[in-house]
């Protein structure tokens, strides 16, 4: 619980009316959690310590908010005891292991046993599986936001391009500190056509395709600590126009709570998101181009991460979907 994900998903436990947070644990920080996170001070008595599997099969599910590689070695066991699992690393989310491998650039997969049981914790497409998972893999933040702004037309899709901005924070905390002063006054690319999100974009939104859907991830980084601005054009088979291209995403998101299809006249701004577990999509049609530009933004650490996994948490207990997040 040491990391930026940890403690969001904390603040958000604590405050759920719902949730009752009985064991917290960290590979190296220790101690009452009030003097980890001050900001916890009076709200929670809870000691963090080593992963001990005895303490957490108290528990009736486990968030697992670990770095990559390492959820794919505690999850398997927690699964056989009969504990829920949300995992919030990318340990689950593809459904090869080999490529899993190659991406991650991990010696094997520990549990690949597994890989077929979980479902993909995106609950605007998948919540009637995730309501009777026992493995969820949460999605990572940059495909949240691209999954979820081209999922509408996947099927009219001949090409995605993704150009993704984000704050330092999703590097991580122990990277975020460095990364802050390196971008001060700065912008660049990273990662291209190699980030370790591209295969988890690409495997969903070819399934929502139903076809080898071509899609190119390039991530930039931004001077701030959270939020994701992504830019997606999509070319399409055949031309839409706006009020079709806005009537099919309208409808589409019209009972996901979290998902606002702003109107062509609104533009997006990062800071109406950040803080918050929603998701605003705009909607650009060129027909003469048979394109379209879609701009999308979440909140990385919330929607993107810890918001997501208690929207998942909510609709796994049978919770409406926005309890505790309405915040």
């Amino acid at each position: 619980m040491s990391g930026y994900s940890g403690r969001e998903l904390l603040r958000l436990l604590l405050e759920h009316p719902q949730a009752e947070v009985v064991y917290v644990s960290a590979h190296a920080t220790t101690g009452p959690v009030a003097e980890i996170w001050p900001e916890f001070t009076g709200k929670t008595d809870l000691v963090c310590g080593p992963y001990n599997v005895e303490a957490a099969a108290e528990a009736e599910l486990i968030f697992l908010a670990t770095p990559h590689t390492v959820s794919m070695k505690l999850a398997p066991e927690l699964v056989e005891r009969g504990i829920k699992v949300i995992d919030i690393s990318g340990d689950f989310r593809l459904s090869s292991a080999d490529e899993y491998v190659k991406w991650y650039k991990a010696e094997h997969h520990e549990a690949p046993q597994l890989l077929a049981e979980a479902v993909y914790g995106l609950p605007e497409l998948y919540a009637d599986r995730i309501k009777d998972a026992r493995l969820i893999a949460n999605p990572g933040c940059y495909p949240t936001v691209s999954i979820l702004a081209v999922a509408p037309l996947a099927r009219l899709a001949d090409s995605v391009h993704i150009d993704a901005k984000s704050g330092t924070s999703g590097a991580g905390i122990a990277h975020a500190e460095r990364l802050m002063g390196e971008m001060k006054d700065n912008f660049k690319a990273y990662k291209i056509l190699k980030h370790q999100h591209t295969p988890e974009i690409v495997e969903q939104l070819s399934r929502l395709a139903k076809r080898s859907l071509p899609v190119a991830f390039v991530p930039h980084l931004l001077p701030f600590e959270r939020g994701i601005f992504a830019t997606v054009y999509v070319n399409l088979k055949e031309p839409l126009t706006q009020a079709e291209a806005q009537k099919l995403f309208e409808d589409f998101y019209a009972d996901a709570p979290f998902v606002e299809v702003v109107s062509p006249d609104v533009e997006l701004e990062l800071k109406t998101v950040v803080g918050t577990n929603n998701l605003q999509i705009h909607i650009a049609a060129a027909p003469e181009q048979k394109l379209l530009v879609i701009t999308a933004t979440l909140d990385n650490l919330i929607k993107g991460a810890s918001g997501q996994a208690v929207q998942n948490f909510n609709l796994m207990y049978g919770f409406n979907e926005t309890t505790g997040l309405n915040t």
